[in-house]
């Protein structure tokens, strides 16, 4: 049994999310649809870790067996002329037997854009949040440095998750501006709870904005309470933008 690595980047406007699921049509299950159609068998493809719907990857990290006997270079050419045009595999190599996409993963890092500009553009919507009034960079870069080291994040963790340990470490967080109007927060982390970077956005977003002081973010974190912390930001601006071996 041969073992593969991919990177793989998708929009993921069109589904469910990651992992497959009932509900709707997953970046998992066309992976393995098209990779089971190429080889002709039934393979099982596993990330890195699950986003959401509606959430983006520059490079998710994947992987899949199979005893194929088609070479590498056929394989990749085959997934890339059978997937939709909002998923495509970046890369493809075989690698040693023991690796495991989920369980070797060191660190991710996840960006989510904003456009903070008084006029909506009219391209481009499913890939930022859009936020007319200016927000002050100032007051969120200075509550994001609560944020960094490990930390009990129930705060900023999905109401209803059944995750019982919540404790993570938060490595680093950049927020910068750039001429057009777009706001890049940058996340790394050892690991990441479900919607916690969006929750950590959605309230860095209420401080830039005037509604909470930068130092409350302590007070949100030591609460260890989902309904003290701020909104859950949309899903269209959030990025996987690497996975850390």
């Amino acid at each position: 049994m041969r073992n593969f690595k991919m990177i793989v980047e998708y929009e993921g406007t069109a589904y469910c999310g990651w992992q497959r699921q009932n509900n709707g049509v997953s970046i998992q299950q066309v992976l393995e649809e098209v990779i089971g159609n190429i080889t002709c068998k039934k393979v099982t493809v596993i990330g890195s870790g699950r986003t959401d719907a509606g959430v983006h990857a520059l490079n998710q990290t994947a992987g899949f067996k199979s005893d194929t006997m088609l070479s590498t270079e056929v394989l990749f050419r085959g997934i890339n002329g059978l997937l939709p045009r909002d998923i495509v595999v970046k890369s493809l190599e075989e690698v040693g037997a023991d690796f495991h996409a989920q369980h070797d993963a060191k660190g991710k890092v996840y960006v989510y854009r904003i456009c903070n500009k008084k006029l909506r553009p009219a391209m481009g919507h499913n890939y930022f949040w859009f936020i007319y009034y200016i927000l002050d960079l100032h007051l969120m870069k200075k509550a994001a440095q609560y944020l960094v080291g490990r930390h009990d994040f129930s705060c900023f963790c999905a109401t209803g998750s059944h995750v019982r340990d919540r404790v993570r470490t938060i490595t680093g967080i950049n927020i910068k501006k750039g001429k057009d109007g777009m706001i890049e927060i940058t996340i790394e982390a050892h690991g990441f709870l479900k919607y916690m970077v969006r929750n950590i956005v959605g309230t860095l977003v209420e401080i830039g904005s005037g509604k909470r002081p930068p130092e409350e973010m302590k007070e949100i974190i030591d609460s260890r309470d989902r309904k003290i912390a701020g909104m859950t930001a949309p899903a269209r601006g959030l990025y996987l933008k690497e996975v850390r071996y």
